[in-house]
């Protein structure tokens, strides 16, 4: 765990590159996995409607002293089927089905007699189907309008891969988000669409940061560039890490904070719908403006001729590189192999030279005791060499000197003039 501090710490400084977009399988088995569990939780679960949208009858009560169950049980008592309380600080929020003005008279009477109440502190209000389903219409009118003019936008600052990479992430975005409100079981309600609304600004504005760096940084690449575009990006991206760190961080606290301390200690019922939209879209969409958004981009633009042949060339040069690298280190061994072999003769030769010169003074002893005998030897006495086998000339060389000894000078047969004595 220090390791995997000690490195996220380094990339919260900038002091490492992170290789998040050499790793697109990683970061697409994340979200896919993402997706599949918010898709099943959409279909098993299915979203919790608010009465804004399903219409019904909401009965706020006064009663701070009250219990869950008591509330339950006095909207029951007056003749409500579907009931759903909360709590929202001292009030309960009860919600039923669509009732009649007869019927939410009824249930009021019977609250304000159950729980001794007096009929002030019980508010009413009837909500009609149709409110909710202009709702939803506008709802998604306003997200189509949204997402075009995202489209036009980034086509015009930066390209349509751009724009296209970032809509992924946006759809990535609110699929993600659904999925995990719908497994949360909290209500559906206006102030959810408007945070589902607000995470897209979000996840866009990470995505355009990160989008605009990338740009900048790639613009210089051409032939003679000794980096892809895959790596120029990366180098954008993690130069904007900390960036969005940081902003992400700064704009989750707050909604944390009403997520987890005003929903649990001040009951804002109202909020938490809001909040946890919030909370869910700014971690998911600073992932996929990072995570999703960037790889997404560059296998994109690595398709393009271009930046092909600028891949291509690269890896061409390095295993030339590569090559040439090895063909140094085999000349590098062969040297030194030579070497130690030239090393190793001129040591055997010294050695040989060595036991040679000690040999030398034994041999000569018994090459002087036995110069009679060679003079006497026929052979030798005519200067023939004795014939011996020998595997080095120059071990041999001095045991034939010391056994021919001195050699003697063949006597002159002077043969006197006759005709000289001969007057």
């Amino acid at each position: 765990m220090s390791g995997v501090r000690t490195v996220v710490s380094r990339i919260y400084r900038g002091e490492v590159s992170a290789d998040i977009v050499g790793r697109p399988k990683l970061w697409y088995s994340i979200s896919a996995i993402l997706l599949v569990l918010s898709i099943a939780g959409l279909i098993v679960k299915g979203f919790n409607f608010g009465v804004e949208f399903t219409g019904g009858s909401v009965f706020t009560i006064k009663a701070p002293n009250a219990t869950i169950e008591q509330v339950r049980g006095a909207v029951e008592n007056g003749g409500a089927h579907q009931v759903i309380v909360q709590r929202a600080g001292g009030n309960w929020p009860a919600t039923t089905e669509s009732l009649a003005s007869a019927e939410v008279t009824e249930v009021k009477n019977t609250v304000t007699r159950d729980l001794n109440i007096t009929s002030d502190r019980v508010t009413t209000q009837v909500v009609g189907a149709s409110w909710g389903g202009e709702i939803s219409k506008k709802a998604w009118q306003g997200l189509g309008v949204f997402m075009i003019g995202i489209i036009i936008y980034l086509s015009v600052a930066f390209e349509w891969r751009m724009a296209f990479a970032a809509v992924v992430a946006l759809v990535h975005d609110l699929i993600i988000t659904a999925g995990i409100y719908a497994w949360s079981g909290f209500e559906v309600t206006p102030a959810t669409l408007l945070g589902f609304l607000t995470i897209l600004g979000y996840s866009l504005y990470d995505a355009v940061v990160v989008f605009d760096m990338i740009k900048e940084v790639t613009r210089k690449l051409g032939p003679t560039s000794k980096i892809t575009y895959s790596e120029a990006a990366n180098d954008a991206l993690s130069s904007t890490l900390v960036r969005s760190l940081n902003t992400s961080l700064v704009a989750i606290l707050p909604v944390a904070s009403i997520l987890f301390i005003g929903t649990t200690l001040f009951g804002a019922g109202t909020l938490k719908d809001l909040s946890l939209a919030l909370f869910v879209g700014i971690l998911v969409g600073t992932y996929s403006s990072i995570c999703v958004a960037t790889p997404l981009l560059v296998q994109l633009k690595e398709r393009e001729p271009k930046y092909r042949e600028l891949r291509e060339r690269i890896a061409a040069r390095a295993a030339s590189s590569k090559r040439q690298a090895k063909l140094s280190r085999q000349r590098s061994g062969r040297s030194q192999a030579t070497a130690g072999q030239r090393s190793s003769a001129e040591e055997g030769q010294q050695a040989e030279v060595s036991a040679l010169v000690d040999l030398l003074p034994a041999q000569a002893e018994d090459g002087a005791g036995g110069a009679g005998r060679a003079t006497r030897t026929p052979g030798l006495a005519r200067g023939d060499d004795v014939d011996e086998e020998s595997d080095s000339v120059t071990a041999n060389a001095p045991r034939r000197l010391v056994q021919q000894g001195p050699r003697q000078q063949p006597r002159r047969s002077t043969r006197r003039n006759r005709g000289g004595g001969r007057k």
